[in-house]
């Protein structure tokens, strides 16, 4: 059975939670996976809290009390496991201000196309953003979420998760725009 929504998803969850888990792991797999891997970079570590994210949402699907979107809540889960792995590498953080940040200093991983220079500035960009801006930036941009709910996922509002976006999109052009 393919299920074509959340509440399809969910509905199968309560009644079969092994087959609705399976509905679950084909619709978000992979769109999980690449918004926390966009957040901490490493495949490996995206894999790692993908996977805990996936066993949070198993455990904890029957708490989920509809009072936001399904998919937004999936997000939370993967947003705050990707906030945990960031926290464990909290030391390895970039910043735009340092000069001595070159595209070097990015965590090495086979799964990155360090050939296109562009990619690479562009990713340094992001990942130097503070957390907030990065996460806004990250879920507008490459996930096209609304405002309404990135604030949900991210437990801010509309208007603060817009301010954020832009200056974060300000910031990605300044430094885009300047010279290696």
């Amino acid at each position: 059975m393919a299920a074509r929504n959340d509440a399809d998803i969910l509905s199968v969850l309560k009644r079969d939670a092994e087959s609705g888990f399976r509905l679950l792991m084909a619709k978000y797999k992979e769109t999980v996976y690449w918004h926390i891997r966009r957040l901490v970079v490493s495949h490996d570590d995206a894999q790692d809290a993908a996977q805990e994210t996936f066993v949070r949402i198993f455990r904890s699907f029957r708490q989920f009390k509809g009072d936001c979107p399904f998919g937004a809540w999936i997000y939370r889960i993967a947003t705050h496991e990707a906030l945990r792995a960031l926290e464990r590498r909290k030391d390895e953080r970039l910043s735009l201000d340092d000069p001595e940040a070159g595209t070097s200093s990015l965590m090495t991983d086979e799964y990155v196309d360090y050939g296109d220079l562009e990619a690479v500035k562009f990713q340094k960009a992001i990942l130097s953003l503070p957390t907030k801006q990065q996460l806004a930036f990250n879920l507008r941009y490459y996930d096209e979420l609304g405002y309404d709910e990135i604030a949900v996922i991210t437990h801010s509002t509309a208007a603060n998760v817009k301010a954020n976006y832009h200056i974060a999109k300000e910031k990605i052009i300044k430094y885009m725009n300047s010279t290696i």
